[in-house]
């Protein structure tokens, strides 16, 4: 039986990572400059691969990902085996490692995707920088973005308000009679 249930959590969780896949290379395309022949944009595209490759760290998306994803399965398991221990004696440690395990692969999931994804993000900002630095045409925004405005309250000048009732407005001196 606790074999069985292991070989489904290690399935479980070998099919979830396989989602986490992110390719190596930058997920934006460049285009050679005016004046660049393609050897030239070839030759620019290593170079600015590998400075790109520099700026994360020499780390790749799918690197991130799974060290992740693997963090947090390692976190949930022990977590899950601590509580488990506490509440359940020797069954409820295994118990609480295999849910431990699953919820953590689980949560790995969502922190490997977003690992992968700002490690990627940060690798193509600095593949097209280099891109456009050399001279080559590079995709931009459709749109320009703007600084947020805030709206700031306007003030208006109200009349002021009606004198009290029963007040009477004293007459100047030289008012005529």
């Amino acid at each position: 039986m606790k074999s069985i249930l292991k070989v489904t959590i290690v399935s479980a969780i070998s099919l979830l990572s396989a989602c986490a896949s992110v390719p190596n290379g930058p997920s934006t395309m460049a285009l050679p400059g005016s004046n660049k022949n393609f050897n030239q944009f070839r030759h620019d595209d290593h170079s600015c691969r590998q400075f790109a490759h520099e700026q994360v760290g020499g780390t790749t998306a799918n690197r991130a990902a799974s060290d992740s994803f693997a963090g947090s399965a390692i976190v949930g398991t022990v977590l899950g085996a601590a509580i488990g221990a506490a509440t359940g004696g020797d069954e409820g440690a295994g118990v609480g490692a295999a849910t431990g395990l699953f919820m953590g692969s689980l949560i790995g999931i969502d922190a490997a995707n977003a690992s992968s994804y700002g490690v990627q993000r940060r690798y193509d900002g600095a593949y097209i920088q280099c891109m456009y630095a050399k001279g080559h045409r590079v995709p931009v925004s459709g749109h320009i973005e703007q600084q947020p405005t805030y709206n700031t309250p306007r003030y208006r000048h109200y009349p002021p308000p009606p004198p009290p009732p029963g007040y009477k407005l004293p007459i100047p001196s030289d008012a005529p009679k």
